[in-house]
C-alpha cells in the first residue's frame, strides 16, 4: 500500500483553522447547476441541458459563496493523476470535477458556461453568482494550462465577461507557469491535505495577469509540415494583431497560428526537445513520471549538438547566424529594428516568464546599473516585453540551467519578427511551451515567423 502522512481535519489559514466541511461548503455549486454544466458540456446543447436545471430549481437555495471546478489532465503526473482525480471527486464532488479526456476545455466554454448565461438571462440568480464568482483549478503540466487559457480566450473575443481565474495544481515536468505564479514546482502527493490547501489557496488567492503571444508562421507552399498541437492553419486574417503582419504574402505562402504563455525558441534546444518527444512516443515505457523525464531529457541532451563544436561540417550544429535575421519593435515604436546575432549562438529564446527549464531564470537578475546602460527595464509577466536570450555550447548552457551564469542577454522587445531561409540546412527546429517542431526551410524563399501580443492578457490566482 501507498504510504500516505495522516490527514487532518482542518486547514490553518491566517491564524483560524477551516474544516474540510466548511471548505466543501465553500466551493459547493448546487447540484442542479454542476450536472446542468456537465451536462450541457458533454452532449453540447446549452439550451436543453439549462431548461432541466430551471425546472430543478428550488423555491430556497444556498447561493455559491466559492465556486470552482477542476480541470484534470488523468495523463499527467504518472500514476497519481487518475488518484488526483479520485480525491477531488471525493471532496468537492464528481460533478465539479472534469477529466480533459472527457470533456474538452473549448466545450466547457462554448457550452458549459454558456448554460450558466442561459440560466442567468432566465433569471436564475444562483446560476448568475456562480458565473461570476467561479474560479478554475486545472490538474496538470504547463501544456494543460496553456490549453485550458488559450480556451477561455474566446469569452475575451465574444465579450463574455467575466473571465474565470486559473490555479494550478502542477503535475507536468518543468511547471513553469506553476512556479511563476506560486504554485510550486511539484505536487506532494503523499499529504492528503494538499489537495485541500490548493483548493482552499484557489479561492482566496490574489487575481494575477499574464501577457499572451501570438505566433505566426508564414512559409512558402508546398512544403510538408507535420504541425504541433500548438499550432493550427490560418486562413483568416482577422486574428493578427499587427499590421505588419497582416501585409498579403504570394498565393505560394501557408500561415499557421498558436499562441504561447511561456516561451518561444529556435535552434538546438528545440532540436533537443524534438528529439526527446519523438523518443519518449515511440518508447514510453522509459518515461513514467517528471523525475525519469528530467534524467533521459538530460542524457539525450547530452548526446546533441550541443556538446559537439561548431566547426562541424554538419549544419544543423552551427550558429543561427547562418541562416536567420532578427528584428524586434521596442515599447511604442512603430519601427523595426534589425538586432545582431552573435556567431556562436545556437538557440534563441524569447521569454515571456521569469521561470524556463523547470525553474530557471536564464535572464538573471541584471542590477539597475546594467538595466539602464543596455536600456533594458525588469522584467516581469504582464509587461508587454519579451526577454531574448541566446544560448552557445553545451557547456554555457549547462553554466546556465544551473544559473551560474545568465544567458547572452540580446534584447528586449514588444514584437519580434524572424526572417528564415536554408542554405545547406533544409530545416530549423522551433518549439513553443514545450511542443517542439522540425521547420522546414528553402534557400530560394523565405521563412517568417512573427510574435505580437495578444490585446488582453490571461487570468490566474496566485497561489503564494
Amino acid at each position: 500500500m501507498e504510504d500516505v502522512a495522516p490527514e487532518p481535519c482542518w486547514i490553518r489559514s491566517s491564524g483560524a483553522r477551516v474544516t474540510k466541511e466548511d471548505l466543501r461548503r465553500m466551493v459547493a455549486i448546487p447540484g442542479r447547476i454542476t450536472m446542468a454544466m456537465k451536462e450541457a458540456a458533454t452532449i453540447k446543447d446549452t439550451v436543453g441541458a439549462a431548461i432541466a436545471a430551471a425546472a430543478a430549481e428550488m423555491e430556497v437555495e444556498v447561493l455559491p459563496e466559492a465556486p470552482v471546478v477542476v480541470f484534470v489532465n488523468a495523463k499527467s503526473g504518472g500514476r497519481h493523476g487518475p488518484m488526483l482525480k479520485d480525491r477531488l471527486q471525493h471532496l468537492i464532488g464528481e460533478d465539479q470535477v472534469y477529466d480533459l479526456s472527457i470533456v474538452k476545455p473549448s466545450d466547457f466554454v462554448q457550452y458549459g458556461l454558456a448554460c450558466l448565461e442561459e440560466l442567468s438571462s432566465r433569471g436564475d440568480y444562483c446560476a448568475q453568482t456562480t458565473r461570476e464568482k467561479l474560479r478554475i483549478m486545472v490538474a496538470g503540466g504547463d501544456g494543460t494550462v496553456g490549453w485550458i487559457l488559450g480556451s477561455l480566450t474566446e469569452l475575451n473575443l465574444k465579450n463574455r465577461a467575466p473571465v474565470p481565474p486559473i490555479g494550478i495544481i502542477p503535475l507536468g515536468t518543468g511547471n513553469d507557469l506553476s512556479r511563476s505564479f506560486g504554485w510550486g514546482g511539484s505536487f506532494p502527493f503523499g499529504w492528503r491535505s494538499a489537495v485541500r490547501n490548493s483548493l482552499y489557496r484557489a479561492i482566496t488567492g490574489p487575481i494575477c495577469h499574464l501577457d499572451s503571444w501570438q505566433v505566426i508562421v508564414s512559409m512558402p507552399e508546398g512544403e510538408k509540415i507535420e504541425l504541433p498541437h500548438c499550432l493550427r492553419h490560418l486562413e483568416d486574417q482577422s486574428s493578427i494583431q499587427d499590421r505588419d503582419a497582416k501585409e498579403e504574402l504570394p498565393e505560394w505562402f501557408s500561415r499557421f497560428e498558436g499562441v504561447f504563455y511561456n516561451y518561444f525558441s529556435i535552434g538546438m534546444d528545440a532540436q533537443v526537445a524534438y528529439g526527446f518527444h519523438h523518443l519518449r512516443d515511440e518508447k514510453p515505457y522509459i518515461a513514467q513520471g517528471p523525475i525519469a523525464n528530467k534524467f533521459i531529457y538530460t542524457g539525450y541532451g547530452c548526446t546533441q549538438g550541443w556538446f559537439v563544436t561548431p566547426c562541424m561540417a554538419d549544419p544543423s550544429f552551427r550558429g543561427l547566424k547562418n541562416i536567420l535575421r532578427l528584428h524586434i519593435k521596442k515599447v511604442n515604436c512603430p519601427d523595426w529594428e534589425q538586432i545582431h546575432v552573435p556567431k556562436s549562438v545556437r538557440a534563441i529564446v524569447a521569454l515571456n516568464l521569469h521561470n524556463y527549464g523547470s525553474g530557471r531564470n536564464p535572464w538573471g537578475n541584471p542590477k539597475p546599473e546594467y538595466l539602464e546602460k543596455r536600456g533594458f527595464v525588469e522584467a516581469n509577466v504582464d509587461d508587454g516585453l519579451l526577454e531574448i536570450i541566446g544560448l552557445k555550447q553545451g557547456w554555457h548552457v549547462s553554466f546556465v540551467m544551473v544559473e551560474l551564469i545568465s544567458a547572452k542577454h540580446i534584447a528586449q522587445a514588444a514584437a519580434i519578427r524572424l526572417e528564415i531561409r536554408g542554405g545547406e540546412s533544409k530545416q530549423a527546429y522551433m518549439q513553443m511551451d514545450g511542443e517542439p517542431w522540425k521547420q522546414p526551410i528553402d534557400c530560394e524563399r523565405l521563412t517568417f515567423v512573427d510574435i505580437q501580443r495578444v490585446p488582453f492578457q490571461s487570468v490566474l490566482i496566485g497561489g503564494s
